[in-house]
């Protein structure tokens, strides 16, 4: 389908900027907005920034600019309108009348690519529980026919409800029970999650921006087949990966759902369920696309809904990693900058997700950011009890391994106090100590 995006930029607005937010250019709010339509294959015949100095009420927009993008439909026989700015109902349904066109703002055009996205059963009750929130207050009448339903039986029944409230009426229905199967979907997540914990591997999470590259580098690490490409919006149903690190302890690694600014309340209740894996994280990589000129604003953006979900500034610092990604994309000089002040930073790892360039910096650091503090021991595992030796590769770092001849096999590890006081349970060397402590 042929389609314009326009977006417009209201001055009011853009003279009393949120102090707190990073500057977004308007050009790259125009360029994002055509992105967001390509994904879901529309031709985009002509797109522009439209300022708006005092909203109408009725259109958002003035009669002149109103008749401008009339011209342009009708000049590139285009019949569709994607607005880069919530309208209500009211402003949708007279912009519909005025160009005679289909018009979409810009929660409708993420709904829609959420809703081509979704390929797993969650993901697609998660896309229509907030695609039936947002038609809800959008219910037009389309029967002209039927003005009320009669109420009782033959012609003494009085006046019923209108059919757009009969509508409305179903669609609450719809509502509810797509919403209790959700919380089943947050039951079965809080299941797994609990059996998880039963095998305790910390949890990595990767956040960012839509397309800053979080697949690419789930890929790179894990091995792993996601759908990655250069498109806003390529993964939207979280997968999770067990991976090993270089220095032998295992994690699991997810990947979740792309943020991006303005994200609708609806996508945001509705996914609650995927994205409390980010709330459950040990570690949480904030991958940034650092060849992207408004990566500044991107990364206020998710930070802010990193703190809608409960992640405040201060937990932040300590669960946050910052990955600058893309840096294969940089001039030379650019590049050479970008990873001198990485390096010069504690909380920001440079690579290249293409390359592979700082992975291995990456993952080295991910393991010293969830192992903390190291504590060495030298135990011997008893011939009885080597069904605990899968356990103590999964949670520690082996120095050394000595198969003895009475069967027993003396280990030389690295692991945490909390780990090391787990394995001392396991072995039952403090239940040991103190049957000892009690017979003398």
């Amino acid at each position: 389908m042929r389609a314009v995006v326009i977006a417009p930029v209201l001055k009011a607005a853009r003279a009393k900027p949120n102090p707190t937010a990073v500057a977004r250019s308007d050009e790259a709010r125009l360029e994002e907005a055509v992105g967001l339509a390509r994904a879901i294959d529309l031709t985009i015949v002509h797109s522009a920034v439209v300022p708006v100095s005092q909203p109408k009420p009725g259109t958002l927009l003035g009669t002149g600019k109103i008749a401008e993008i009339k011209e342009s439909l009708d000049e590139h026989d285009a019949g569709l309108v994607i607005v880069d700015h919530p309208l209500t109902p009211v402003q949708q349904r007279n912009l519909e009348k005025e160009w005679n066109a289909k018009v979409i703002d810009r929660t409708g055009l993420i709904l829609e690519i959420f809703g081509r996205r979704a390929s797993t059963k969650e993901g697609t009750l998660q896309v229509e529980l907030a695609h039936l929130n947002y038609q809800r207050g959008r219910l037009v009448r389309s029967w002209t026919h039927l003005e009320r339903q009669r109420g009782g039986a033959g012609f003494m029944g009085g006046p019923g409800e209108t059919q757009i409230e009969a509508d409305r009426r179903l669609l609450q229905d719809k509502i509810i029970k797509l919403e209790r199967e959700l919380e089943q979907v947050r039951r079965t997540r809080q299941l797994h999650r609990s059996k998880r914990k039963k095998v305790p591997h910390p949890i990595v999470a990767l956040v960012g921006y839509t397309n800053a590259g979080k697949s690419t580098l789930f890929n790179r690490i894990t091995g792993a087949g996601v759908l990655a490409e250069d498109m806003l919006f390529a993964t939207l149903d979280p997968t999770l990966r067990r991976m090993k690190l270089p220095q032998g302890r295992t994690v699991i690694l997810s990947d979740t759902v792309g943020f991006i600014s303005d994200l609708p309340t609806h996508l945001v209740a509705a996914f609650r369920a995927t994205l409390e894996e980010v709330l459950e994280a040990d570690l949480i990589l904030h991958v940034r696309d650092m060849s992207d000129p408004d990566n500044g604003a991107q990364s206020s953006d998710v930070l802010r809904i990193l703190g809608d979900l409960g992640i405040d500034e201060k937990d932040g610092a300590e669960r946050i990693l910052e990955v600058w990604n893309k840096i294969d994309r940089l001039e030379p000089e650019a590049r050479d900058a970008l990873v001198q002040k990485s390096e010069n930073q504690p909380n920001v790892i440079a690579v290249s997700a293409i390359s592979g360039e700082g992975v291995d910096t990456l993952l080295g650091e991910i393991n010293q950011r969830l192992s903390g503090v190291l504590v060495d021991r030298d135990v011997i595992v008893p011939v009885m009890q080597l069904q605990l030796l899968p356990w103590i590769y999964d949670h520690s770092i082996i120095d050394l391994r000595e198969d003895m001849e009475d069967g027993n096999v003396r280990l030389e590890l690295r692991l945490t106090e909390t780990e090391a006081a787990e394995l001392d349970r396991r072995l039952g060397i403090g239940q040991k100590a103190q049957r000892e402590d009690w017979e003398r």
